[in-house]
């Protein structure tokens, strides 16, 4: 072979060589990058809700995406002054910004062991320890929170929109006056009183009457065979109440010495801006 048709070969292969390495750098880079860990995660919906069809404990109603701002909820409806020794355990948002209206209950479900301590350790069920209730403007969106405390474990709950609040155990309606919508949260397998029955587990709450913009009032609907409910008033009668999208957060803490259980039920504040 001569030196010009030695030189013509080595270009070619150098060419062919370059080429193979930019078909390969182009295979590379469509190739999906490994997602990165970290930040608050949100549970898997399993499947998605008809409007007829209930939400449940792992919830099929689709949970929307989650906000800029999906951080451990803030404190400020602290039940009591904060101390040194206060620390968040873990954090998760169970319902994600849903409109769990009449008939599209959202349920979640925890198993607790009965008695959830041996003698003479009480209670026999997760004890309701405090209320609180905050508003939080400047969070995106806007939202207002109700906060239930328990010691001893999670409760089972189930969230829902109803056209009237009714006592558990003598099933009549119970008087929201002022308020545009209820929010019904039923606890089960949850207690509200001391062992004896002769007095409320619960230390610390709010007054009837919160006044902030979505969340107006609340009211207690029963206490009675290991289920405890509560009504949420949303806005008020002379507005026109929105389908209200809710957000619900579980978090374990430190409380002043002892492990709390809170579940954080806070409401889409946005059309009352």
């Amino acid at each position: 072979m001569g030196a010009i048709d030695t030189r013509r070969f080595r270009a070619a292969t150098r060419n062919t060589g370059l080429a193979m390495v930019a078909l390969l750098l182009a295979l590379t880079a469509c190739t999906p990058s490994a997602p990165q860990s970290g930040g608050t995660s949100l549970p898997a919906a399993t499947s998605t809700a008809s409007p007829s069809a209930p939400a449940t404990s792992t919830p099929t109603t689709a949970a929307a995406a989650p906000s800029a701002s999906a951080t451990v909820p803030a404190d400020t409806d602290e039940t009591a002054p904060p101390h040194s020794g206060a620390r968040v355990i873990s954090s998760k948002i169970v319902l994600d910004w849903t409109w769990p209206g009449p008939g599209r209950p959202f349920r979640e479900t925890h198993e607790n062991p009965v008695p959830i301590a041996p003698p003479p350790a009480a209670p026999l069920l997760p004890a309701l320890y405090a209320i609180g209730a905050g508003s939080h403007p400047a969070e995106s969106p806007p939202y207002d929170q109700m906060s239930f405390r328990f010691l001893g474990g999670f409760p089972s709950y189930e969230i829902e929109f109803v056209p009237e609040l009714i006592a558990d155990g003598s099933g009549l309606p119970v008087a929201m006056p002022g308020t545009g919508a209820v929010l019904n949260v039923v606890f089960r397998g949850a207690q509200a009183h001391t062992e004896d029955g002769t007095a409320s587990t619960i230390t610390r709450e709010p007054g009837p009457a919160l006044g902030y913009p979505a969340l107006t009032s609340y009211a207690p609907a029963g206490d009675f065979e290991g289920v405890v409910s509560y009504g949420i008033g949303v806005g008020r009668p002379g507005d026109p109440v929105p389908e209200t999208k809710v957000r619900v957060w579980e978090v374990e803490k430190i409380e002043r010495g002892q492990v709390v259980y809170v579940v954080a039920v806070q409401l889409d504040a946005s059309f009352w801006k």
